[in-house]
């Protein structure tokens, strides 16, 4: 574990990152960051415009370049994207520049989270619950390999779930 004083949030979309990360920052008081959001920020496109011109590929060449940088930050909560842990050096990174917190959900209530979002170019396909079944099977021993907590998210408060994470810190 690293002398830093961050925590990094990983896990699949729709299991609260972002908001659990920014109630968590609150608690902490350390700054809060959402990986994808600064890659909005910095291109001036959004996810889902930046898969079409670029493909999956190309997110995910910013989405390493964006997770080494932050990483390095001290002092942040960090949501990462659900794919961040596909690229073994951001692994690496991760699980050496913080603390990992793996916020696990399942395929149920990813579902019921993402439902609506239309700023989610892995969704768009007729069977969203296959997808997301399938990218579960292939991510969760990602997580689990840097994650320094599990934290279940499942019909759970937002306040439960950073009162487990700040105890279990």
């Amino acid at each position: 574990m690293t002398q830093s004083n961050s925590i990094f949030l990983i896990g699949p979309m729709g299991a609260g990152k972002s908001t659990i990360g920014r109630a968590l920052s609150r608690e902490c008081g350390l700054e809060f960051r959402d990986s994808d959001k600064e890659i909005e920020a910095r291109t001036g496109a959004d996810i889902p415009l930046i898969f079409e011109l670029e493909g999956e590929a190309g997110f995910r060449t910013r989405e390493h370049a964006m997770i080494d940088e932050l990483t390095q930050l001290s002092g942040i909560v960090l949501a990462t994207g659900g794919g961040a842990v596909l690229d073994q050096e951001n692994r690496a990174n991760l699980a050496a520049r913080g603390r990992v917190v793996y916020l696990h959900t399942s395929v149920d209530q990813q579902l019921k989270r993402t439902a609506r979002d239309r700023h989610r170019p892995l969704l768009r396909t007729e069977d969203p619950r296959a997808r997301l079944t399938e990218l579960l099977e292939q991510r969760e021993p990602l997580y689990r390999e840097i994650a320094d907590l599990v934290i279940k998210t499942d019909g759970r408060s937002v306040v439960a779930v950073v009162k487990e994470i700040l105890k279990k810190l």
